[in-house]
């Protein structure tokens, strides 16, 4: 499961409402210069991904002709160079290991900033973060089908994609995140 560029707020706020709720940190400057750091962060790292992809899909259009006619699976070979190009796009294919990293670098960048002040070893306080991102994207899944489920029965049919239906989406998913103290 990977962060996309609409749930950065999301989970950076989350992750900032963590650290500013647990009684070993203390986010020095309040709660929004911590999180203006670590959206920069993990937005680095979404933008670094889609360039990766783009990448990808650029050598796949490159190679349309060919993989049609060796009959290659256009999603199988766009993992197999995905993969491949990782390493030099610095992304690691694995979440578990790519949210271990992103944990890091955005305690490292709160500590570099003078953001953060804990009593504690720094592996707590980088399992916090990473404890907030992994609920997070558990979490925006069954928020997701709950708003659509929801938009499915207005009494009028509301066209995805429009403008009413993102604005109406985006209310009801900001609603639902503050039910369950995410935002």
């Amino acid at each position: 499961m990977r962060i996309r560029q609409p749930h950065i707020p999301y989970v950076s706020n989350k992750i900032s409402l963590d650290l500013l709720n647990s009684n070993f940190i203390k986010l020095v400057n309040g709660l929004e210069p911590a999180k203006e750091v670590i959206t920069k962060i993990i937005t680095a790292l979404v933008l670094k991904e889609k360039s990766l992809d783009e990448k990808v899909n650029e050598i796949l259009a490159e190679q349309e002709n060919q993989m049609d006619l060796m009959q290659v699976d256009r999603k199988n070979m766009f993992w197999l160079l995905k993969k491949k190009l990782a390493d030099e796009y610095k992304i690691q294919m694995n979440y578990e290991d790519r949210y271990n990293a992103l944990s890091h670098a955005i305690l490292d960048a709160l500590v570099d900033e003078d953001l953060i002040n804990f009593n504690v070893s720094e592996n707590r306080v980088k399992n916090v973060i990473y404890s907030s991102m992994i609920e997070y994207l558990k979490t925006y899944e069954d928020i997701e089908d709950l708003v659509y489920d929801k938009i499915s029965n207005y009494k009028r049919k509301i066209i995805p994609g429009s403008e009413e239906y993102d604005l109406i989406y985006e209310k009801l998913y900001e609603e639902e995140l503050k039910k369950r103290k995410m935002l």
